[in-house]
């Protein structure tokens, strides 16, 4: 029968929590593999094992774990019985051997782990007999840097297990320890890589989305609509708030200089997110800002727009560059959607010279012209809801 071994490391440093962090990790595992072909989540000594049938529902299986944060890395093993006192190693050397004829090879080397160090073998002794079996029974020499292929054995519980290729797991950890967060999520690049670095600590993100209707198509919507589905892999489940931004903004243009208006709606964002993050019981805000990159992201102006709130404003992105942020949004697969034409409201009424050192006496006093509370409840009327569930098959 073969088996998903699951590796964590930063879980294992959590000292007299570890056991919390360890089965926040395995519910999430197994919320993730309900509808996969797997018998058995269940906890050993420093790894998770997962249990399945056969090797034809492993590449379902891989993809969730490898989108499991709090993995450091899995494998796909099988594992034998072993006496701890007398051991024979024939059985697990003929397994291994049969395993390797799969593979295409010149160098091979054994890496043991022993969870259990009351087995009567150390781990050198047991790569040296292994690796021996191996040499002679496959006809491939041994090359401990940089081999062809890397046999680890772990002896765990009375049992041997073997694997022949080590995937890497996004890192991080579980999702929900760190509590929710409310992202503002565009349709551009670096929100959505904002928001999977949080989720990436823990976080459960709940998203709002500012659009530009009535006067912009729903295009925006629709867009950000995908971004969060391809999001809600990580997490499972995930909500999204649609907010209509066209009419509150059309209101500040009427009443505001144009250079400081782009300020003055990332204020209102930032007013209504908070209304929303309040109700979701999130800790925090989340932004794709990064330092210096457009108008709005300047030091002043990220200062003049915090102001208005009073949960953290959490920036993930600050001190990256757009080179680095679109290799993420690569990696984590959301930039092709990112790059998709649309209108959102970041090009509704937008200055062609917007000012990037706002004064705050300066929008203060613009703002008292403002009916910023009527907005604010406005945004929140009509905001609609849209929920998201990961139901692979």
């Amino acid at each position: 029968m073969p088996y998903a071994l699951v590796h964590y490391h930063e879980l294992a440093l959590k000292g007299r929590n570890r056991g919390f962090f360890e089965q926040r990790l395995i519910q999430h595992l197994q919320n993730s593999l309900k509808k996969a072909n797997v018998t058995e989540v269940r906890p050993l000594s420093g790894r998770i094992r997962i249990t399945f049938p056969n090797e034809s529902s492993w590449e379902d299986i891989r993809d969730r774990i490898r989108h499991t944060f709090g993995v450091a890395n899995y494998s796909l093993a099988h594992a034998l019985p072993i006496d701890y006192e007398t051991p024979d190693l024939k059985p697990l050397c003929e397994a291994i051997a049969t395993a390797l004829q799969s593979r295409t090879f010149e160098t091979f080397r054994v890496t043991t782990k022993r969870a259990d160090k009351r087995f009567s073998k150390t781990s050198v002794e047991l790569n040296r007999e292994i690796g021996a079996y191996l040499c002679a029974a496959t006809g491939k020499r041994v090359r401990l840097n940089g081999a062809d292929v890397n046999v680890v054995v772990e002896v765990v519980d009375h049992t041997v297990y073997f694997s022949l290729v080590k995937y890497p797991g996004p890192g991080g950890l579980p999702t929900g320890i760190s509590r929710n967060v409310l992202c503002l999520i565009s349709g551009g690049i670096d929100s959505p890589v904002a928001a999977y670095r949080m989720m990436k600590r823990g976080c459960r993100v709940i998203f709002v989305h500012f659009h530009g209707r009535p006067y912009l198509s729903r295009a925006s919507e629709e867009k950000v609509r995908d971004l969060v589905s391809l999001l809600t892999r990580y997490q499972l489940t995930a909500r999204l708030y649609l907010v209509p931004f066209g009419e509150i903004q059309r209101q500040i243009v009427a009443d505001s200089p144009a250079p400081i208006r782009v300020v003055l709606y990332r204020r209102m964002m930032m007013r209504i997110a908070e209304q929303l993050a309040e109700k979701e019981h999130c800790w925090g805000l989340v932004t794709g800002d990064s330092l210096g990159q457009v108008a709005s992201q300047t030091a002043e102006n990220l200062q003049t727009v915090s102001q208005v709130a009073h949960l953290p404003i959490l920036r993930p992105l600050i001190g990256m560059d757009k080179i680095e942020i679109t290799d993420e949004a690569q990696q984590i697969g959301t930039f092709e959607t990112s790059i998709e034409p649309d209108q959102d409201c970041c090009t509704l009424f937008v200055p062609r010279h917007p000012n990037t050192r706002c004064r705050l006496d300066t929008i203060q006093q613009t703002e008292e012209s403002l009916s910023i509370q009527d907005m604010v409840r406005e945004g929140l009327e009509a905001a609609e809801l849209a929920e998201f569930s990961f139901h692979a098959s």
